[in-house]
């Protein structure tokens, strides 16, 4: 018997506009009133996700249509966040390949499908975008089945069925020239091409947990696809840890997933994705759910490794406590610790140092986002530069990380984009120039390098320049690599940034505080345009005496001071600088705020280093 489910996953480079699609299946398959006021981008329900234009969680959702259940999951395009993609392919049996119709298949492209395919799923292509002026539909369909040699597709999954249209718009068809009507070609393709799930009706319930959710009446709920047998609320299921540990509970709860709703459920059948509340505190993603204890745990999806690391430390500076609720060690600790639970992909460690804990991750960008939403949930924390995670082989020899690394660019900054990448210990394997005049650059870089390349390249193409990156092994050391080659200006004193001073100090760099701004010593105020720190004094008033007044400064006019979001900013910070988040600010400052002590630590670490190189 044939199971009238569909299972798959929305996959795709950012910003191709999987998200959107996901917007116009919703309204094909009846989620939104006819009447009903729709909300754009409505499976981005982080704020983070809205703001950022980007999937961050992969979500689930499910459409009916003509008698279908269609459980989609939408999942992020971003290399940081791999983990989540990898994780729910366990619970699906195909994936809509989304590709724009000018930019073609990207590096996330790449990433995310090779994951699909060596899962075996069946994949529908959207080429979506088509009515944009540049969009090139026939030869993006040449470049996806190329990439589907390249990544070993077998013979079915290379004759995947493709469908072209515009998610925006709400049409697609099945061939470019079709004429633009709605949705319904794609979820006739969902239908036909997507395989049921294998399933056993039959036999005992059996779940592999691939995501977990919090319910505040029922706390953690384990999400995943049936793969035997059929749960309710009631039922006694024991949880199967990989270490061989069996635990049992009852189900307390059962939950589905339809339009933008998690509703309460009688159950779940076989093939269907469900949401369970058994009571157990502990459960994880990667464990196994059965009906019964002889049955064996689940094999769970390879993850690859974290490559960088940061510190995450208690807020020591002289503004402490005075923005945010959370600011203790436990505080902080207890949150990492709640991270870890639905988010595979980081470990946490404590370290020598009370208050100081190493946060592991894929790379600087999901770090970021932990950090700012710890700072909208009211925490206080300091934060470190990223470093690599180092290995060595079996002969000692140090490794680390390498990235592939694909830049997309104007022409005219070729050899700008080349200076930067051998600079940063890059090496250039392969180039394309289109007819539009854009290069595209391949390369394999340390991850080091990758280390506020993208402000660099920002800056350097005045925002045209587009990167993105995919993990590729661990090989030996480049050498050394200058990330910053600019001092800063450190703060000499505490108060409040005054008129008088910055102008003074807008001569020596490029300030990061403005007017009325609350500075302490050691607190970074601005760059310095040459190597090396150069103490400041920006609280000093100015003297008045009769001949002069207080009215001349209140005219004067500053430029505007630089305001870094937070990957800019941990991305922009040396290895004996800080960045401390706060709900309120984000202020750079030295690990060591007092200069005296700085300068002794300086000494002793060049001496030390001295001994090292005799």
């Amino acid at each position: 018997m044939s199971l009238k489910i569909r299972n798959l996953a929305i996959i795709a480079h950012v910003d191709h506009g999987k998200t959107t699609l996901v917007d116009q299946l919703l309204q094909a398959g009846g989620t939104y009133r006819e009447n009903q006021a729709t909300t754009e981008r409505a499976m981005d329900s982080m704020d983070l996700e809205r703001e950022k234009g980007i999937t961050i969680k992969a979500k689930n959702t499910a459409i009916h249509w003509e008698g279908y259940t269609i459980n989609i999951v939408d999942t992020p395009g971003h290399a940081d966040f791999g983990a989540e993609v990898e994780r729910v392919m366990k619970m699906v049996d195909g994936v809509l390949l989304v590709v724009d119709a000018s930019g073609g298949p990207q590096a996330q492209t790449r990433f995310v499908l090779r994951k699909a395919m060596q899962e075996g799923l069946k994949p529908i292509v959207v080429i979506n975008k088509i009515d944009r002026p540049l969009a090139t539909p026939e030869k993006v369909r040449d470049q996806v089945l190329e990439l589907f040699l390249d990544l070993d597709a077998d013979e079915e999954q290379f004759n995947a069925p493709f469908c072209y249209g515009s998610a925006r718009d709400g049409y697609f068809m099945d061939e470019p020239d079709d004429e633009r009507i709605d949705c319904i070609p794609l979820l006739k393709k969902i239908v036909e091409h997507i395989p049921a799930p294998k399933a056993d009706p039959d036999a005992p319930f059996l779940m592999l947990v691939s995501n977990i959710e919090w319910d505040e009446y029922v706390g953690r709920v384990a999400v995943g696809k049936v793969l035997g047998g059929s749960v309710k609320k009631g039922d006694t299921v024991f949880l199967l840890r990989q270490d061989g540990t069996k635990v049992q509970s009852k189900v307390l709860k059962t939950f589905t997933y339809s339009g933008l709703a998690t509703a309460d459920s009688d159950g779940c059948g076989a093939g269907g994705i469900v949401g369970i509340a058994a009571g157990i505190e502990d459960i994880d993603i990667g464990q196994t759910i059965a009906g019964t204890a002889e049955q064996e745990p689940l094999p769970f999806v390879a993850i690859d490794p974290p490559t960088v690391s940061m510190q995450f430390s208690i807020n020591d500076g002289p503004l402490a406590g005075k923005e945010g609720k959370h600011v203790t060690s436990r505080a902080i600790r207890d949150r990492l610790m709640r991270e870890l639970k639905t988010n595979i992909s980081i470990t946490v460690e404590d370290t020598d140092t009370s208050g100081v804990f190493n946060v592991s991750a894929r790379g600087a960008m999901q770090i970021a986002v932990l950090v700012e939403q710890m700072r909208r949930e009211g925490f206080e924390v300091l934060v470190s530069r990223p470093v690599v995670i180092f290995r060595r082989d079996e002969q000692g020899k140090l490794l680390e990380p390498y990235e592939t690394l694909y830049v997309e660019a104007p022409g005219d900054y070729t050899q700008g984009i080349l200076k930067i990448l051998m600079n940063r210990k890059g090496l250039m394997e392969h180039m394309d120039t289109e007819a539009s005049g854009r290069v595209f650059i391949q390369a394999t870089i340390p991850t080091r390098g990758l280390i506020g390349f993208e402000t660099e390249l920002v800056n350097l193409t005045s925002g045209h320049g587009i990167m993105s990156h995919l993990f590729k092994e661990y090989a030996p050391h480049a050498g050394e690599i200058q990330n910053r080659t600019t001092g800063t200006l450190v703060s000499m004193d505490a108060g409040t940034a005054t008129p008088f001073s910055l102008q003074t100090l807008e001569d020596r760099g490029i300030l990061f505080v403005a007017p009325g701004d609350a500075v302490y010593g050691g607190m970074l105020v601005g760059e310095n345009p040459r190597v090396g720190d150069l103490p400041v004094n920006p609280v000093k008033e100015k003297h008045l005496d009769n001949m002069r007044s207080s009215g001349k400064d209140k005219t004067s006019k500053l430029t505007p001071a630089l305001r870094f979001s937070l990957e800019r900013a941990i991305e922009y910070i040396d290895a004996d600088e800080l960045v401390e988040a706060t709900p309120l600010n984000i202020r750079l400052r030295k690990r060591i705020l007092d200069a005296n002590v700085r300068k002794r630590a300086q000494k002793t670490a060049s001496g030390a280093e001295d001994r090292g190189n005799r």
